[in-house]
């Protein structure tokens, strides 16, 4: 294809994916009632424990914040709603490019990222009521607690999204080691950082009061890097004996 012919392509592919976005976003915008629902459930907990209903609670403070959250929340979902139509989109136009290694190599990591990623946002909601209540706890007696709409958001979905990638980034690790970036070795010698790593961030990310949040956190981490550098590891092996059967006897001397 010449690269004009590339350009229209890349202009149809777009055009689908946009499509199935905006049509994600419409359908979204009917759910947002139930998200919010259930993002603001620990503000109805904090209120009951704490005696103060009606002095926790979600503030929209401008005429129109009430319709902008709608619209970024519907803007999210809609982009989960429409990652299988947008995903097979980009992968259509690159996957000819690809050779048969890179196309299954490529299938795999999506095939291990996609529920790992959804797999930390699960964990990260699950975790997210216990930093609210915790938080809740500094405010002194008898003070009311009303939180921003956009900002309490803003708080909710960045939880997710890193809780989400911090479970995606041993995959990344086996994708350099597939590349000959890092060597399965010097990935597993690594440990002990990330076992710091994992340890740190969670203890960030929970309320240091509730430690089995935080040990259940950390343990998933340090299972899933310990989990890529025993693939890296196999795949080193099989690649050492793959390259010792191709090499010539003279070659190796």
């Amino acid at each position: 294809m010449s690269l004009g012919q590339h350009l229209v392509e890349l202009r149809k592919r777009l055009m689908w994916a946009a499509l199935a976005l905006i049509v994600g976003m419409v359908v979204a915008f009917f759910i947002t009632d139930w998200v919010i629902v259930l993002i603001t459930e620990p503000l109805r907990v904090v209120a009951e424990t704490k005696g103060q209903e009606g002095k926790v609670e979600l503030m929209f403070d401008t005429v129109t914040s009430g319709f902008d959250l709608r619209l970024r929340m519907s803007f999210a979902i809609g982009i989960l709603i429409s990652a299988p139509i947008w995903m097979w989109q980009i992968w259509a136009f690159v996957m000819p490019g690809l050779t048969r290694k890179e196309v299954q190599y490529t299938i795999g990591f999506l095939a291990a990222a996609i529920p790992l990623f959804f797999a930390g946002c699960y964990v990260g909601l699950v975790i997210m009521p216990h930093i609210v209540e915790l938080m809740a706890t500094f405010v002194p007696e008898g003070a009311a607690s009303f939180y921003q709409a956009a900002y309490y958001y803003d708080f909710v979905f960045k939880l997710l999204i890193v809780v989400g990638v911090a479970f995606v980034l041993p995959v990344f690790l086996v994708a350099l080691n597939f590349a000959g970036v890092m060597s399965g070795r010097a990935i597993l010698k690594g440990w002990r950082v990330a076992v710091i790593v994992a340890v740190v961030f969670s203890a960030l990310a929970t309320p240091s009061a509730d430690v089995v949040s935080m040990l259940m956190l950390s343990g998933i981490m340090v299972v899933l890097f310990f989990a890529a550098a025993g693939v890296s590891l196999l795949f080193d092996r099989r690649r050492a004996k793959r390259d010792a059967l191709i090499l010539p006897p003279e070659a190796s001397v």
